[in-house]
């Protein structure tokens, strides 16, 4: 039966209560445990290894196709606007036309253009407030040894994988 990381992490901390319980007596049966204990160990994490590595593997190249296919789009986009405006100054130049059931026109819309925001009065802006901690400014202060409510430095434990 193959066993999970988790199993072998629960075993191998029977294991050394069983140990502890012995008074650090470590006998012929708890040290072969430990050794085939060891052995799974090592075996799942080169399993686990090589299953981090084909995800990451996956992904870099999912991330290509994204840029690949996010150019294509960008491309259609373009060609897309280009033809229309091609279409638009052909029904400026000649008129209205029509080509098989299909009617090429323009229509009128309006838009407004505000060239300096800040002249406006208040009653027609509208003001958008986003904020964020400024963890940089937040980490130099801890550092130096000052104390902000609601702040401290958190160490983080990652996993290094040479």
């Amino acid at each position: 039966m193959k066993k999970s990381l988790y199993h072998i992490e629960t075993e191998y901390l029977t294991i050394i209560n069983q140990v502890e319980e012995l008074d650090g007596e470590l006998t012929p049966e708890l040290e072969e445990q430990l050794t085939i204990n060891q052995n799974e160990l090592q075996s799942k994490s080169i399993a686990y290894l090589e299953f981090i590595g084909s995800k990451e593997a996956l992904n870099i190249r999912v991330t290509d196709e994204i840029k690949r296919l996010q150019a294509i789009k960008k491309s259609n986009d373009n060609l897309v606007s280009n033809l229309k405006n091609r279409l638009l100054d052909a029904v400026k130049l000649y008129g209205d036309f029509t080509v098989g059931l299909t009617k090429f026109g323009t229509r009128k819309s309006s838009s407004i253009h505000v060239e300096d925001v800040n002249s406006l009065p208040k009653s027609l802006k509208v003001v958008k407030v986003t904020e964020e901690a400024d963890k940089k400014a937040i980490k130099l202060v801890l550092q130096a040894g000052g104390s902000i409510e609601g702040c401290e430095i958190v160490q983080n434990i990652n996993l290094k994988i040479n």
